[in-house]
């Protein structure tokens, strides 16, 4: 089974965002305005996506699939 992974990047600061969004951010493990990490393609990963998705920049990691 492959596995597709996303890469998440935070452009906008968590200060002043609802509780619920700025955990989804942090549960993300994004930690400050630039960081970016490469998370695994899950439903629960995308909620956590959906839910910040105005202040995140959602792309294809390189070598998405691994066999």
């Amino acid at each position: 089974m492959s596995e597709k992974f996303v890469k998440v990047t935070l452009v906008r600061s968590l200060a002043g965002q609802l509780a619920n969004i700025a955990q989804s951010a942090r549960g993300l493990g994004l930690r400050r305005i630039g960081h970016s990490v490469v998370v695994a393609d899950t439903p629960s990963n995308r909620g956590m996506i959906e839910t910040a998705i105005h202040m995140l920049k959602v792309e294809p990691a390189k070598g998405s699939e691994k066999h």
